[in-house]
């Protein structure tokens, strides 16, 4: 849930194809991958989604 979040700032979250994607809160505003997290708390039947304000692309290889 977002309240978890912001006890993560400055570690990172694996992705699907599996980089990492730093995780950072600044001026009370929570962001992963450089992307900020603008809706929380989004519950569905097999989890919890937030939405963000960009795509998140895998590094260039």
């Amino acid at each position: 849930m977002a309240a978890d979040a912001v006890k993560l700032d400055g570690k990172s979250a694996k992705t699907v194809e599996g980089s990492s994607a730093p995780i950072t809160v600044k001026d009370g505003a929570a962001y992963i991958g450089g992307a900020k997290i603008v809706k929380t708390d989004i519950v569905g039947s097999n989890g919890v989604i937030h939405v963000i304000d960009a795509v998140i692309l895998p590094p260039a290889k």
